[in-house]
């Protein structure tokens, strides 16, 4: 397929695909669908190679929050029946990351509800992040705590953050539609403040939340734009007790699909399946990560995830390895100061959303190809897969890790 090679070929260089390129990929066809996968997994051996990077999640506060994120079981207004607990003590915290990196993970990724921190919440996670760093040398720390003022991502930075998360989720334009208590010009502001810090941007989407090709396509490209180390990409968990708990619109090959765009237009970046693999890719879950270089062991903030072991096994039996303490994630043109990143602006066009090449956003062509298939629906709902976290961080139960 002519646009596969092409697509492979500017992975390769770090080059921006067209919009329209971006747009065929989500439409090709189920028949087409292995022919992606292989493609954009060309593009994440040459970068990232065989491994695979284990990430841990602590949810340092759980619930409570008082944003209205459609998505979030922890929103204003949810009924979930998830666990509702205030702040972890730095010990209780180091004592649930300690599962994770038993397990294998290299980074612990510090979660708290809630618009964004106090100060005072800042001198928290500071000891929390102190207290992990003195018992695991060379672990990774990022802190996800929502929207950041000034002077705080320094404070983070200088006690010992590696990295700071903050989703943009959707596309601008839709972005009023999932939330009102915050815009979507805060959560840039908030990813630019982490990059100023010095701290390594982490920085993805939410996806089957009802959104359109155009969105997903329009959310990454602004993720080029901001150039985050590393891409988290969420699978909507339709929770119930929230707004979209209806919401059920991807399939095992759809999730393919939107994470193979994703590593095409962020060739060399850290791109990681985040919450949902297990509810929306179910068996195929192997097959992602030919397209993915990273995901999390075991539990979310407030679902259960597969068992740490499955993860592990799913990994060697795929034909991966997971990612040594001491090796390097990201290229060495990213890893050192002053790398041109998801690539290079200067050279790699990006942003050069206009113009792009031939089709038009509306039919998703791309120039040589045909016209792809309307998208299957999705399938049956699987609520069963959905089962809130009862262990770990805010219980007196092991995590599962």
């Amino acid at each position: 397929m002519d646009l596969l090679n092409t697509l492979v070929d500017k992975g390769l260089r770090r080059e921006l695909p067209t919009r329209e390129e971006a747009l065929a990929v989500l439409a090709t066809s189920d028949d087409d669908l292995l022919d992606v996968v292989a493609a954009a997994g060309k593009v994440r051996r040459k970068w990232f190679g065989r491994r695979v990077k284990l990430n841990y999640l602590v949810n340092l506060k759980s619930g409570l929050c008082p944003e209205d994120c459609s998505y979030c079981s922890q929103r204003l207004g949810s009924t979930a029946g998830i666990l509702k607990y205030t702040w972890l003590k730095p010990d209780e915290a180091s004592q649930a990351a300690a599962a994770g990196l038993a397990g294998g993970a290299k980074r612990v990724c510090l979660v708290a509800s809630g618009r964004g921190p106090t100060d005072r919440d800042v001198d928290r996670v500071s000891e929390t992040i102190k207290a992990i760093k003195d018992g695991n040398e060379g672990v990774e720390v990022c802190a996800c705590l929502g929207l950041l003022s000034d002077g705080q991502a320094e404070r983070l930075r200088e006690a010992g953050a590696d990295a700071y998360n903050h989703n943009l989720n959707t596309s601008e334009s839709t972005y009023g539609e999932i939330t009102t208590t915050h815009t979507y010009a805060d959560r840039v502001d908030t990813v630019n403040k982490a990059h100023a810090a010095g701290l390594s941007a982490c920085s993805g989407l939410i996806a089957g939340m009802g959104e359109s090709d155009e969105d997903l396509v329009d959310v990454v490209y602004a993720l080029r734009e901001l150039d985050p180390d590393s891409v988290p990409v969420n699978f909507l968990i339709p929770f119930e007790g929230t707004p979209l708990a209806k919401e059920w619109n991807l399939t095992p090959q759809r999730c393919l699909r939107i994470l193979a765009m994703v590593r095409f237009v962020c060739p060399d970046v850290e791109v990681r399946i985040a919450g949902g693999r297990e509810v929306h890719l179910r068996t195929l879950q192997p097959l992602a990560l030919h397209l993915a270089n990273s995901i999390f062991l075991g539990d979310y903030l407030t679902s259960e995830g597969q068992a740490g072991r499955a993860d592990l096994e799913m990994i060697a039996d795929a034909g991966f390895e997971v990612e040594g303490a001491g090796e390097v994630t990201l290229p060495e043109h990213r890893a050192t100061a002053g790398g041109g990143g998801c690539g290079s602006h200067a050279s790699a066009g990006c942003g050069s959303h206009e113009g792009g090449g031939c089709g038009s956003h509306a039919d998703g062509g791309v120039c040589g190809t045909a016209a792809a298939e309307p998208a299957a629906p999705a399938a049956e709902p699987r609520t069963d897969l959905v089962a809130v976290r009862r262990r770990g961080a805010g219980t007196d139960l092991a995590p599962n890790a």
